[in-house]
């Protein structure tokens, strides 16, 4: 079997270079061509894998596939990403008072099987909570004003009993989250690294990405992701949900009720 692999992938990139020899011949520039042709180009040679959404739980239809948004889709990034200095002097403010602030990100819930059971109650991946349920947790966002704030500025996603969620997420060296997809795609999931050694890293899709401080991505969690800590120092990520930015208002309201009302049987 690796022998045929082997020779599918020499296949595929003998495939790959003789469409791009021709397109270059009609004036093709990688460089400069549309993002989604080279990825499409990748895509028809077997150069990447094609992913869709897969969420656990609800699926909302017609929203396009996009794995990473493009940073100028979201303009009210500049006022999150300006204040990433603030957020992480609150953040290590907070873990020098209360060392033991951060609890696993995976726990167990009564009634409810767990999702990524092997990584259940593990200290490797562990969360501090700002906002939880939809409600803040009153005292981190108490020591966490400039946070609180920061996040304001997001369409947050706002669901009665669920949702704003905003967490600190921390991943200790050595760490590893196994690929897994989200619970609905109606939301999208924003990061803002505020410590973030190399050597970590996070895929979504076929997209590989380093988280680098004070630089947000936008991405669909519902598109099978994972990411691993291969450095020796610890990372910790600003996360939180925010709207997909294709839901009207109304739409949103009407996932909203429904979200509500589920939480309700």
């Amino acid at each position: 079997m690796d022998r045929v692999r082997g020779a599918r992938d020499r296949l595929n990139e003998v495939l790959h270079a003789d469409l791009t020899r021709g397109l270059v011949s009609r004036g093709y520039d990688p460089a400069t061509a549309s993002p989604r042709f080279n990825e499409s180009l990748d895509l028809l040679a077997g150069r990447k894998r094609r992913y869709v959404q897969e969420p656990r739980s609800y699926f909302f239809p017609g929203l396009p596939t996009i794995q990473v948004y493009p940073r100028e889709s979201f303009a009210w990034l500049d006022a999150i990403e300006a204040a990433t200095a603030d957020i992480l002097a609150e953040l290590q403010a907070l873990m020098a008072d209360s060392p033991d602030v951060f609890a696993p990100y995976i726990e167990a819930e009564v009634n409810r099987p767990a999702t990524q059971a092997d990584l259940l109650d593990d200290d490797t991946w562990t969360a501090c909570y700002l906002w939880r349920d939809g409600a803040p947790v009153p005292e981190i966002a108490a020591r966490c004003p400039r946070t609180m704030a920061a996040l304001e500025h997001a369409p947050l996603e706002r669901i009665a009993g669920r949702s704003p969620f905003a967490l600190f997420s921390r991943l200790t060296p050595g760490a590893v989250i196994a690929p897994h997809t989200g619970f609905h795609n109606s939301r999208l999931v924003v990061h803002l690294p505020l410590i973030a050694p190399r050597g970590c890293w996070f895929r979504v899709g076929n997209e590989t990405l380093t988280w680098e401080t004070g630089k947000a991505f936008v991405f669909d969690d519902t598109i099978e992701h994972e990411a691993a800590n291969e450095s020796a120092e610890t990372r910790i990520v600003l996360i939180f949900n925010i709207w997909r930015p294709e839901l009207t208002e109304a739409e949103r309201g009407l996932v909203a009720s429904l979200m509500e009302g589920i939480a309700g049987l």
